[in-house]
C-alpha cells in the first residue's frame, strides 16, 4: 500500500529511540580487542553508571527532585546542551495534563523534530497524589508503555518536604538499575 509516497505504515520500535539515521543505525558495534593486550591480564574493565539528562514534559514533574535523588542531569523543561548526558528521561506527573505532555514530547522524538543527538530512553512517571489512579489515566499509561519503556515513581510524603535523604522507595527498583542508584539494604 502506497500514501502520499510512502510504503506501508508508519512504525514505531518500543526502546531507545537513536536519531542516527546512518546504514548501522541501531546496530551494536563491536570494539575490536587490541591485540598487544599479553594473556592472563583481565581485560573486561566494569562500566560506569550510565548519566541521564531528565527532561520535564511540564512544571512540576520533580526532574530537580528525581537528578537529586538517582543522579544525572537536572535540564529542567530545556533540551540538553551539547555539554549534558544525550540519553534522555522524559518526566511528567500521572494527572491528564502531564500524561498529555509526555505524549506531545513522544510524538517529537517520532516525528524527528527533536534536537538530533539525542536517544530517548524511557518515560518517567511520578504520580500526582498518592493512592490508586483513577481507571481512565491508567489506561492512558498502558498506551504510553505501549511504546516506550515507563518507570513510575510513586507519591513520597518525605520529597514533598523535601527530605531526599532516605534511600529510593522499593517500587522504583527498576529505576535505580537504569541509573545505576544504589540502595542501601533495610
Amino acid at each position: 500500500m502506497q500514501t502520499g509516497g510512502r510504503q506501508g505504515p508508519e512504525i514505531w520500535l518500543r526502546g531507545p529511540v537513536s536519531l542516527d539515521d546512518g546504514p548501522h543505525a541501531g546496530a551494536p558495534e563491536t570494539p575490536e580487542r587490541p591485540s598487544s593486550i599479553p594473556t592472563g591480564i583481565p581485560t573486561h574493565i566494569p562500566a560506569s553508571p550510565r548519566r541521564f539528562s531528565w527532561v520535564a514534559t511540564h512544571g512540576g514533574t520533580g526532574v530537580t527532585t528525581l537528578a537529586t535523588v538517582y543522579g544525572g542531569q537536572d535540564c529542567g523543561r530545556d533540551w540538553p546542551t551539547p555539554e549534558d548526558p544525550p540519553s534522555i528521561l522524559l518526566v511528567a506527573r500521572t494527572h491528564a495534563a502531564g500524561l498529555a505532555a509526555v505524549t506531545r514530547a513522544l510524538e517529537l522524538f517520532r516525528r524527528g523534530e527533536a534536537p538530533p543527538g539525542l536517544d530517548l530512553d524511557a518515560v518517567v512517571l511520578v504520580a500526582d497524589a498518592p493512592g490508586r489512579l483513577p481507571r481512565q489515566l491508567a489506561q492512558y499509561i498502558k498506551s504510553i508503555e505501549s511504546v516506550i519503556d515507563v518507570y513510575r515513581v510513586p507519591w513520597v510524603p518525605s520529597w514533598r518536604v523535601g527530605d531526599l535523604t532516605g534511600p529510593p522507595p522499593r517500587e522504583t527498583d527498576p529505576l535505580s538499575r537504569l541509573t545505576g542508584t544504589t540502595r542501601p539494604p533495610r
